[in-house]
């Protein structure tokens, strides 16, 4: 089938390349020129691990253009543009979507099919749908659920097919359908619902991941405060098969270019409709995230003293491994917390340096570990990357000044770490440092005498 797919970011160029991967023939559209020609040349604009791979083996079934009008000979058309915050209130900001439906309407005809991917507030399908149905073609939404780092997996494989449909509209499940014929034939659940449960599926989906994941750093703040280990709290609450492990890892808090927006929209969209208590929640899962950023440093003054001046390495820049994104990432705004405090911060990352760059260009960012390490003062391990959680602490000691790392995202061996000689802080675990650390045991009794009023 021919296809088309308007807007060429994260999500439409993933999907164009998986649609292409299942047989159809696509054409991306995109305003943006720099990014067509580099997926023209099979070349993926951002990190996604599997994505190169699928340009270069489909370059036949692909066309990327920033001609609109070269949709028209497409049956299904795909909306995968993005739905940033407004930047006057928390509000998504729908004019991109909007623009796109717009651009279509010229080249539509009877027995197309519009396909909303874009996160968008409920109730925008159907003001789209109305403007669709004037050129006789239909409107559904299919919301996107891609992680980054895993979206090729994702969009080829999907957990479940949501289609939100007009009452009555079994054409457009058919030909949905013939679209996700691999998926479907693999045994994918596919839900079909109205429009407006199909809009809040993505959103309340998120909402969820964020307050579990909120909740969990919640307890550390509990955990710390009453000596407990948070990790292994997750582990016996996980264990209730109510609740589940997964996305209980307390740390440093969720980011990216989705959850905090689209958490922050849904609860400015209950407002709009008038049962802004039934979401008042999300404000604090909001405020709990956030909060885990100023941890880290609040961690780092107290082991260090004032940090004006003092050489911290942060491992990590990415909102998350596997990916180049830095969009809201608590990495970033811990680097940036610690500039703010007088640090001099060394960073680094495998594959977000150059997009970290462009958003704050005043840190000194270096390609390796060894380059971050030399002379670190103390050491951030600020996004989980394997090559960071696989670090040999022994090795890792040799090139800095003070062995103190906190583990920022709570995924390092603490005992082997601590028996290399390092000062381990996690976030939502006990601070007390383990008998067989004779370095820490008297750091910590330094420590506790400088606390002493000055009087004693």
């Amino acid at each position: 089938m021919r296809i088309s797919v308007i807007g060429c970011g994260y999500l439409g160029a993933v999907h164009a390349a998986g649609m292409a991967e299942l047989g159809h023939d696509v054409i991306g559209v995109d305003v943006d020129a720099e990014k067509i020609a580099a997926l023209a040349r099979a070349e993926a604009p951002f990190h996604e691990p599997g994505l190169p791979e699928l340009l270069r083996a489909h370059r036949s079934r692909l066309l990327f253009t920033t001609d609109a009008s070269a949709v028209r000979d497409a049956r299904v058309h795909f909306i995968a543009v993005g739905t940033p915050q407004r930047s006057d209130s928390p509000a998504a900001d729908t004019r991109f979507v909007d623009a796109a439906v717009e651009a279509l309407l010229p080249h539509l005809a009877p027995g197309h099919l519009v396909v909303g991917k874009s996160t968008v507030p409920v109730g925008t399908a159907e003001r789209l749908a109305a403007r669709v149905r004037t050129t006789g073609a239909r409107l559904v939404w299919n919301p996107e659920f891609l992680r980054e780092g895993r979206a090729v997996d994702d969009t080829l494989h999907p957990d479940r097919l949501v289609y939100g449909i007009e009452a009555g509209d079994n054409e457009s499940v058919a030909l949905l359908d013939a679209v996700y014929e691999h998926p479907l034939t693999a045994g994918t659940p596919r839900l079909v619902t109205d429009l407006a449960t199909a809009q809040l599926v993505k959103s309340a989906a998120n909402a969820f991941l964020a307050t579990k994941i909120s909740f969990i750093n919640a307890m550390a703040e509990v955990a710390e405060a009453s000596g407990a280990d948070v990790s292994q709290l997750a582990d016996a609450i996980g264990l209730d098969a109510r609740i589940g492990r997964a996305f209980l890892g307390a740390g440093l808090g969720f980011g990216g270019g989705c959850l905090p927006k689209d958490i922050r929209a849904f609860r400015a969209r209950a407002d709009e409709l008038g049962v802004g208590d039934a979401l008042a929640f999300l404000g604090e899962v909001d405020a709990i995230n956030l909060r885990r950023r100023t941890r880290v440093v609040d961690v780092l003054e107290r082991e260090l003293g004032p940090l004006i001046g003092r050489r911290i390495a942060v491992l990590g820049l990415a909102f998350k491994p596997d990916s180049d994104d830095v969009r809201d990432s608590p990495a970033l705004a811990v680097v940036q917390l610690l500039r703010e405090r007088g640090a001099v911060v060394v960073a680094t990352d495998p594959v977000a340096i150059e997009t970290a760059r462009r958003r704050d260009p005043l840190p000194i960012y270096v390609d390796t570990v060894e380059q971050a390490l030399a002379g670190a003062e103390a050491v951030v391990l600020a996004t989980e990357w394997a090559e960071y959680r696989q670090l040999d602490p022994a090795a890792a000691g040799s090139g800095v000044a003070n062995r103190l790392v906190v583990d920022a995202r709570n995924v390092l061996d603490v005992d082997a770490w601590r028996a290399a000689g390092w000062i381990v802080r996690g976030l939502g675990r006990a601070h007390a440092p383990s008998v067989e650390d004779p370095r820490a045991v008297e750091s910590e009794a330094k420590r506790a005498a400088e606390r002493q009023p000055d009087h004693v």
